[in-house]
């Protein structure tokens, strides 16, 4: 049967798909265009941003960190600007042990080389670069260019590399920096978090963001504790680049700026006098100017070169370090606590007059020894030291007498007394680590022991307190502190390394302790008693040795300390005993003694008595500081003012033309002068200035810097002491640097005294 069709039925269906259809392309076309809206309008920052962080690179700029120079000028931290060969681990490849093979055959590698990279491996993350060659020659960055191609993730960079030109020197207070570790990034982002926690105290040095690109960072000392400071604030440059990440232009740029500049308190060659003093003996110094707490000398001694942190120091060199008996790593004034010995006596006795317990003139018949219950303390002269009143028993270093007065003022009256004078406390010195120390007191006691037992105090325990032995513990800082505050007649300054900030730009400073931190309500007739005991100790007591034609008047006192105590009937012999179970041998001292301008503390560990011992010492630090140093600055003043007189006479002669020529034998000294003052300097030793030579006991020091420039980087690989062949390998001396800064500004027309 014949099926007839319907055009017009297949018409209606043909219109209903086509419009279905249609409906359906509507649809879908509305949704793009919905769609395209939403990314197009609402979503278009987002776009553009992305799109704009694939087009470009945004590269940071590592600033220059900051100079750290002593209180003349001298510098003793600084950049040099050096090649290195770093590798990528997660670009090479292949196994880093065949890579590092092939790269030797290009370039000379070391054993201590590999060990130092591997180090750093295991303290980084695989994508970061790692320098496993540092301070290339030209040549080796030749030799590898010619073969870069065979060395995927293996390229060269230029760095700034950190350099501390007086190695051992000062090493405990300028400290050293050192590869950020995953320790450093923590600390960073805590920083970082506290810094945004607070909007009005915000600070862009503190930003996780100004470490992108930064590899270093300070590790001790004022590298450390300065680290916001010196490392300056980092720069962006956005960079348009390729699909590829290939660099096609800078669209702009924005510099970093440079860290700021540390002007230590230090006079660093008072710091190498004392440091010299020592000569392979253990212990620690301490110099403090009293009218305004700035550290001039802060030894610790044996000492350790910086510069063999900064790139990670080899693991020979740290076993060496870490496991020497002499502990050249321990940072002796900060963090070692010693029983100070009768270096106490002077401060036992100022709280004797200020608390009433005695008088000046009160006094006894000495028989060499107290008795509490049943237990006897002797003097150290057994048979006694005669009469003794408060003056005496500083100047002869009775025992007895302060044996007595311990007991009459008792431990809580002499921690209360003694806290003020900074014992047992913290200084607030402006680097990291400092030790408290013991102050005892009943309180101290119940905190410090568990038991019942061990907790009460008994009256024996007070006697010895009174010189300077028991419990008490102390840094050879906190007694330097106390000596300069007694020698400041109570008035307080805070003690600190870094004497001021200096703006790289400017070069404005900025006091890091402008004012005092207190007033001790003392009598002045009390101190200037325990003042003039002191003197009495150097003229006729127990550093009179020591101080034996002194042309100066001042005052100190000695000390003996006991490491380890004696059995009921055991006598000292300091020869039959080990090293290390020695008295330790102290002083401190201040002077001139009617203006004192230095105060000084000390201690040479193991050495026995301390007037024979440590004295010498101190007296070698005030005879420097005191009369050797001005002379020093005479002489340079002397200098200066003659370079000057020369320049200016050129300048006359140049501008006469009927003036008669020098002779030929005048050009030669003149030369020969000039050529003797400018190679006297080592390489990269620019950057001290010439201070003024006015003597200490005519008002003071006066001092000016000038900004450090660019030091040479050195020719040789890892050698960056080591003197370019241009120039003579003879070690400077700071007043040859002094007097080289000052003829190079006489030559410019800018002659005189700073």
């Amino acid at each position: 049967m014949t099926e007839f069709k319907n055009p017009q039925q297949q018409l209606q269906t043909f219109h209903l798909r086509v419009t279905a259809a249609a409906f359906f392309v509507l649809i879908c076309f509305s949704l793009l265009a919905v769609r395209f809206v939403y990314l197009q309008v609402f979503r278009h920052n987002q776009y553009a941003l992305q799109a704009d962080e694939n087009r470009v690179s945004l590269a940071p700029i590592v600033p220059n960190r900051g100079v750290i120079m002593d209180r003349n000028g001298v510098v003793l931290a600084r950049n040099y600007s050096a090649y290195t060969l770093e590798i990528t681990p997660s670009k090479i490849g292949r196994p880093l042990e065949d890579l590092v093979t092939d790269l030797s055959d290009v370039i000379e590698i070391t054993p201590r080389d590999r060990a130092r990279f591997k180090k750093l491996m295991d303290d980084s993350k695989s994508f970061e670069s790692l320098p496993i060659r540092t301070r290339l020659t030209d040549e080796e960055v030749a030799r590898f260019t010619a073969q870069r191609f065979r060395f995927p993730g293996v390229d060269v960079h230029a760095r700034l590399f950190r350099q501390y030109p007086l190695g051992e020197t000062a090493a405990h207070v300028i400290g050293y920096i050192g590869r950020i570790s995953q320790r450093d990034r923590q600390r960073i982002d805590a920083m970082s978090e506290e810094n945004d926690s607070d909007s009005a105290k915000y600070d862009i040095r503190r930003d996780v963001n100004n470490y992108k690109g930064t590899d270093y960072i300070g590790k001790i000392g004022v590298e450390q504790s300065y680290e916001t400071q010196l490392h300056g604030i980092t720069g962006f440059e956005e960079i348009e680049v390729t699909a590829g990440g290939r660099p096609v232009r800078t669209i702009s740029r924005t510099p970093a700026t440079p860290g700021d500049n540390l002007v230590l308190s230090i006079d660093i060659k008072l710091q190498q006098v004392a440091e010299q003093a020592f000569a392979g003996r253990r212990g620690a110094v301490v110099a403090i100017e009293p009218k305004t707490g700035d550290v001039l000398a802060f030894v610790s001694a044996p000492s350790f070169d910086p510069n063999m942190f900064v790139e990670g120091i080899d693991q020979q060199n740290w076993d060496a370090l870490n496991n020497s008996a002499d502990r050249p790593l321990l940072n002796r004034p900060l963090r070692g606590t010693y029983p100070i010995g009768s270096t106490y006596k002077p401060f036992m006795a100022l709280a004797a007059l200020e608390l009433g317990k005695r008088t000046t003139s009160w006094g006894f018949q000495d028989t060499g020894s107290f008795t509490l219950g049943n237990h006897t303390f002797r003097n150290d002269v057994r048979n006694g030291q005669g009469w003794i009143d408060m003056y005496r028993s500083i100047v002869v270093s009775n025992d007895t007498y302060y044996y007595m007065l311990a007991h009459d003022l008792g431990v809580n009256a002499i921690h209360d007394f003694m806290a003020p004078l900074g014992f047992g406390q913290l200084t607030g010195i402006d680097i990291e680590g400092e030790a408290r120390g013991i102050l005892p007191s009943t309180e101290w006691k119940r905190k410090a022991y568990k038991k019942p037992a061990q907790q009460k105090w008994y009256d024996g325990e007070t006697i010895s307190l009174g010189i300077g032995q028991g419990y008490n513990s102390f840094t050879i800082l906190q007694l330097a502190h106390a000596t300069a505050t007694l020698a400041n007649n109570g008035v307080v300054m805070k003690p600190h390394l870094v004497k001021a900030v200096e703006d790289p730009v400017s070069h404005a400073r900025q006091l890091t302790v402008p004012h005092e931190s207190a007033r001790l309500p003392y009598k002045q007739a009390d101190i200037d008693f325990v003042k003039r005991a002191m003197v009495g100790v150097i003229k006729e007591g127990t550093g009179r040795q020591a101080f034996a034609g002194a042309p100066y008047d001042a005052g100190g006192k000695t000390g003996t300390a006991q490491v380890y105590s004696l059995g009921k009937n055991e006598k000292y012999n300091h020869n039959a005993i080990p090293e290390f179970k020695r008295d330790h041998a102290l002083f401190i001292a201040f002077a001139p003694a009617e203006d004192p301008k230095i105060a000084i503390a000390l201690i040479v560990e193991n050495a026995g008595w301390g007037g024979a011992q440590a004295g010498p010492v101190a007296r070698r630090l005030l005879d420097y500081y005191l009369i050797d140093e001005p002379k020093e600055r005479a002489a340079e003043a002397a200098a200066l003012q003659a370079a000057a007189s020369g320049a200016g006479a050129a300048s006359a002669v140049s501008a006469a033309p009927d003036a008669p020529p020098a002779s030929a034998a005048e050009l030669d000294r003149t030369a020969t002068a000039a050529t003797t003052t400018v190679s006297r300097v080592a390489p990269g030793a620019s950057g001290a200035t010439a201070a003024n030579a006015a003597p200490r006991a005519a008002g003071g020091k006066a001092s000016a810097a000038t900004a450090a420039p660019q030091p040479t980087p050195p020719t040789q690989p890892n050698q960056p002491n080591q003197p370019t062949k241009r120039e003579p390998a003879v070690s400077p001396t700071v007043a040859d640097e002094a007097r080289h800064r000052a003829a190079i500004r006489a030559q410019r027309g800018q002659g005189g005294t700073p």
